[in-house]
């Protein structure tokens, strides 16, 4: 049974050329949903740009942290080992693994 997300109602005002062009591709019936994608998917990319201007102050990966992918062979041979192996698994069992290796 899927689970009813509370909605609320806004008023939004749009130029009017805007509206226009709205009414002239979109049914009556789906702008409703068509604004909330809309929506959704703009704030997918603000929230994008914000994680990746995050990692641009503080990145997620550190040279010194991985010295056996130092070069595109290094990542090559981790791919490929990734790839043989019996995906998927989980990502403790990754952990362990990579633990193993050092």
């Amino acid at each position: 049974m899927a689970v009813k997300t509370p909605k609320k109602r806004i008023n939004v005002t749009f130029p009017a050329s805007l509206l226009e062009e709205l009414k002239t591709y979109v049914s009556p019936r789906e702008r409703n949903k068509f604004i909330v994608e809309a929506t959704e998917s703009q704030i997918k990319r603000i929230r994008l740009r914000k994680v990746l201007a995050d990692l641009r102050q503080e990145p997620a990966w550190s040279d010194e942290d991985h010295p056996d992918l130092m070069t595109v062979e290094d990542v090559n041979n981790y791919v490929r080992k990734l790839r043989e192996t019996s995906m998927p698994r989980s990502w403790d069992e990754i952990a362990a693994e990579a633990e193993q290796d050092d």
